[in-house]
């Protein structure tokens, strides 16, 4: 298959993540797994403000993107931050040598065998609402090509979320954000669950659970919640 077509079915599936019942997450996770797909990516993770204005974790390919996501929150500085902060792109293309400005994010990123990262604001002109990582193993920075891509996939999202604020009024998109930020919760401890209930790693854990979800047409929290509950048995 040829990028162009890759490129193409990345937005379409994007877009069908909007179709139905609306479930922020599951179009945030979209994202992020197209991004590995499409991009020269190893993982992707995203932090997006909640009602209050604070950033939080709210989706990631891997465990050790999310790991440093969580500490580049917790210690309110690393790329990701400055990107949402400034709405601009931070490129980090040797953690090592280039990330002491974020010690903490830069000891964690390295223990976790990230090498660079490409930091993007999620924005539409006035409003930034989060940012996406793109982490590599490898040094160096994404081509012109990867960046731009890139960029274009979290506008999509942004502007997709933005869109639903603007329909459903601020109140209402703001409490649809919060739920999606404590539904991390309930997704969190089910994938605990189904790893200790399988033997698997957590990665494999959020699989099952998305597929699962997606498989019954209900949101992941839904199947979260019957998983802890032991209502269903994945």
């Amino acid at each position: 298959m040829t990028r162009a077509a890759l490129v193409s079915g990345a937005f379409v599936e994007l877009a069908d993540a909007l179709v139905g019942e609306y479930d922020v997450l599951d179009l945030l996770h979209t994202l992020v797994d197209q991004c590995v797909v499409l991009l020269d990516a190893t993982a992707a993770g995203i932090l997006l403000t909640d009602h209050n204005g604070n950033l939080q974790v709210v989706a990631s390919t891997s465990e050790e993107s999310r790991i440093v996501e969580v500490l580049q929150r917790e210690a309110g500085a690393g790329p990701c931050i400055d990107a949402f902060r400034t709405g601009k792109v931070v490129t980090l293309s040797d953690i090592a040598t280039s990330g002491d400005l974020y010690p903490s994010f830069q000891a964690e990123a390295l223990s976790q065998g990230f090498q660079s990262v490409h930091a993007l604001p999620m924005r539409f002109r006035p409003h930034t609402i989060g940012a996406l990582n793109l982490f590599r193993t490898e040094k160096g920075v994404l081509s012109d090509e990867d960046a731009t891509i890139g960029q274009a996939l979290a506008d999509v999202a942004t502007i997709s979320i933005l869109h639903e604020r603007t329909a459903r009024e601020n109140a209402t998109t703001n409490e649809q954000l919060q739920r999606a930020l404590n539904s991390r919760v309930f997704i969190e401890q089910a994938k605990g669950v189904i790893a200790q209930r399988n033997g698997i790693n957590m990665d494999e854990a959020f699989q099952r659970l998305r597929e699962h979800a997606r498989s019954h047409q209900e949101p992941m929290h839904t199947s979260a919640a019957n998983v802890i509950s032991s209502r269903i048995m994945i």
